[in-house]
């Protein structure tokens, strides 16, 4: 039986994202922090990500204008401490990486084989904690990190499910073979997930930094890749289109079941200043929203979700913009999720 609590009362830290106190027990959604940000290219600190959201998701309010009585969904979290690991193995490993990068992977080679292996010790724990939410019926989110921390999480859901499409709303494509030589990149999620045989399609959103190598995948995928790039959706906007019309193409691509994986970069670099690697251009917090509730609408099934690259800001840390959003992103996630999992 879910706890009755009076979500207009200040609720209080308790290690769990919201303050809600719902526990893996009574509630079908368990969130899962995965503190790792080992191979970024650019600038780190999403491994403070997660620490960074839950803070500033005590301070929501947690009525939904679409979604009545959303706060009693049941949004657990699972306990940080199990968590404490990932992070202090990423605080190790960081300058390992960072030397790979100014070296070069052929002259690195020992320092990348330890910041490879312990990628997969990252992964094998996602996996083996995931699937044991999975087989009691759980659904789970992962908060990282960087984007190549969700990967462990594919690899549980590719075992429960036959086949399933990712909608991935980013800001690059990440669809790099070992980027850097790191085989587990934050650049090589995607091409990472489309090894898994039962990710059927891919469904980017909002992509607008790719490399030539990737949009040569996405040309040789056969259709199993399909971008609505950042490009693409402004020029239909601007040329008459609405975004309505860009959604339910969007519903159109994706099958039946469906992962979403959110890098924040995705938004525009005002609402994401801090994360890892913004770029110009991208998507405002209300097409988001509009996004998430035509996919509630769909009828289609959400498996699980991810929401990566939320950074807190190094110099100024009582600046708790970054996670103010990403705290209201996860919300509608889990929201967005936990809806339709009711309506089965």
């Amino acid at each position: 039986m879910a706890p009755h609590f009076d979500p207009e009362a200040p609720l209080f830290a308790n290690g769990n994202y919201f303050g809600f106190p719902y526990t893996e027990t009574d509630s079908p959604l368990v969130l899962v922090s995965v503190p790792w940000d080992v191979t970024v290219s650019y600038r780190n600190g999403t491994a403070q990500g997660p620490e960074a959201i839950r803070q500033a998701s005590l301070q929501l309010d947690f009525f939904d204008f679409e979604i009545a009585d959303a706060y009693k969904g049941g949004i657990a979290t699972l306990d940080f401490a199990k968590s404490k690991e990932i992070a202090a193995l990423s605080t190790r490993l960081r300058p390992l990486a960072e030397r790979v990068i100014e070296q070069g992977e052929e002259k690195s080679g020992q320092e990348l084989q330890q910041v490879n292996a312990g990628s997969r010790q990252v992964n094998d724990w996602l996996c083996k904690t995931s699937s044991a939410l999975l087989r009691q019926g759980k659904y789970v989110g992962v908060v990282g990190g960087d984007h190549s921390s969700p990967l462990g999480l594919m690899q549980a859901l590719s075992q429960k499910h036959d086949k399933f499409g990712i909608l991935h709303l980013d800001a690059h494509a990440d669809l790099r073979k070992a980027y850097e030589g790191f085989e587990f990149s934050h650049a090589s999620i995607m091409y990472n997930a489309l090894m898994l045989r039962q990710v059927e399609s891919l469904v980017q959103v909002g992509v607008r930094d790719v490399c030539q190598s990737e949009q040569d995948l996405v040309s040789s995928s056969g259709g199993r890749i399909r971008q609505f790039s950042d490009l693409s959706i402004w020029d239909r906007l601007y040329k008459g289109g609405n975004w309505n019309e860009v959604c339910q193409d969007i519903m159109t691509a994706l099958p039946q079941k469906v992962y979403i994986s959110f890098d924040i970069d995705a938004l525009q670099p005002a609402l994401c200043p801090n994360t890892g690697t913004p770029v110009p251009g991208g998507l405002e917090f209300a097409q988001i929203r509009f996004l998430l509730s035509m996919l509630r609408q769909s009828g289609k099934e959400i498996i699980g979700f991810d929401l990566c690259e939320v950074a807190p800001a190094t110099e100024n840390p009582t600046d708790e913009w970054d996670g103010n959003v990403g705290a209201r992103i996860l919300y509608m996630l889990s929201n967005t999720l936990l809806f339709q999992a009711s309506r089965k």
